[in-house]
């Protein structure tokens, strides 16, 4: 990696570089992102899976790991390899931050009679539960079949999913635009450090009884 005096964050399934593709929490010069993506058009510094990154990331590079709407466009077993690949990248005090639809969320809105009802307006246009379901049905029309879903998660399984991969502790945030938040810890990290940073970024998750 460059030489950087502060701490790295991996921006897994980045996209293009934009000012928004960083979660607020690390938007400070305490942090530096590297970005991953498997679309050589995204231009990411690490081209690659985020299922599979041996030989292409070393084992405990990263401080943090950054995941905005990706683990949902891979298969089910393969977002539990990439969680574990999040982990093995990880420094023994490290963290992994992941956000994704809530599908629990999704079915309330289909159960109220709302599946083909606009729910909110995206830069793609307007959002329907079948765009969280299975991914923006407009854009996979027009080509962009890596739009595509193939998994998805409520809160429960996706904390479950966190542990299963190897997390010492994982946390789940249920958000307010039909998304999950959460956080998987590694053995050494500091909870009380990374809950106050994500705080200062907007998050709030709740404190554990170990904590108070």
């Amino acid at each position: 990696m460059l030489s950087f005096d502060g701490k790295w964050v991996l921006n897994a399934g980045s996209g293009p570089k934009n000012k928004t593709s960083l979660h607020p929490s690390f938007r400070n010069r305490d942090w530096e992102q590297m970005l991953l993506d498997a679309d050589a058009n995204a231009a990411p510094d690490i081209l690659g899976d985020i299922a599979d990154l041996r030989g292409k990331i070393d084992d405990g590079a990263f401080d943090a790991v950054w995941c905005s709407h990706a683990l949902e466009h891979v298969y089910a077993h393969e977002a539990l390899a990439a969680l574990r690949e999040f982990r093995r990248v990880l420094r023994a005090d490290g963290f992994a931050l992941v956000t994704c639809p809530d599908i629990r969320a999704v079915a309330e809105l289909i159960v109220a009679g709302r599946f083909s009802e606009p729910i909110y307006q995206s830069p793609a246009g307007p959002i329907r539960a079948g765009d969280m379901l299975w991914g923006h049905q407009k854009s996979i029309a027009a080509g962009a079949t890596g739009m595509a879903h193939k998994c998805g998660f409520t809160a429960d399984s996706l904390g479950e999913l966190l542990i299963e991969a190897g997390f010492d502790e994982a946390w789940v945030l249920r958000g307010e635009a039909y998304d999950l938040w959460a956080v998987g810890l590694r053995e050494d990290a500091n909870a009380s450090d990374i809950r106050l940073l994500l705080q200062r970024g907007g998050l709030s998750f709740p404190e554990a009884a170990s904590e108070e």
